[in-house]
């Protein structure tokens, strides 16, 4: 399935924009869209399988990819090895993926956790909460978040997060902090 791309707002959407132009003449299963502006993210916090709570603040100075996904979604889990093999390319220290996990019990997620040898932090979404409050109603759907904590796109769809299209799309968010925007957080 294909969607449009909504009117591009910024320079990662852009050059996303500008990706998928350039993409070969087959159909994509992925679009990229903004993150709406005035549309405020949550102080967001989900728990993994280990019992670690995450919150996007505790992760600011790092770019995070928030995935949603499922053990049914045939698309979903043909990314998730794209997906597993980023904090190794980019750094722990400059890229965070959470893998939210939507409505399954801890048990068949546990399963296919091991199953699949997944390293990353896997968080349970049981009844939907937080894929509601993210507005995802596609499988997969990956949520992304800059180093300075700013929600600046959606990529809905199964997409190469290995490839080339990838790495220019997720350049922008690694963006170093600004020493003066960092001041500003703490105070």
């Amino acid at each position: 399935m294909f969607w449009p791309i909504c009117r591009p707002f910024s320079p990662l959407i852009l050059a996303a924009a500008a990706l998928l132009s350039s993409a070969p003449g087959h159909a994509q299963g992925y679009d990229i869209r903004p993150w709406p502006p005035g549309k405020s993210a949550r102080a967001w916090v989900g728990t993994d399988l280990q019992g670690q709570t995450w919150q996007l603040a505790d992760l600011r100075g790092k770019a995070v990819l928030i995935n949603f996904w499922a053990s049914w979604c045939a698309p979903c889990l043909a990314e998730m090895p794209s997906l597993q093999s980023l904090p190794k390319a980019y750094g722990s220290d400059k890229l965070v993926v959470l893998a939210v996990n939507f409505k399954e019990s801890g048990t068949v997620v546990q399963r296919y956790v091991q199953r699949n040898s997944l390293t990353l932090p896997v968080l349970l979404d049981p009844l939907g909460t937080m894929a509601r409050t993210w507005g995802v109603s596609v499988f997969p759907t990956t949520v992304l978040v800059a180093s300075d904590g700013r929600v600046v796109g959606v990529v809905r769809g199964e997409f190469d997060w290995a490839g080339p299209q990838a790495a220019k799309l997720l350049a922008p968010l690694m963006q170093p902090l600004d020493p003066v925007s960092q001041q500003g957080a703490r105070r």
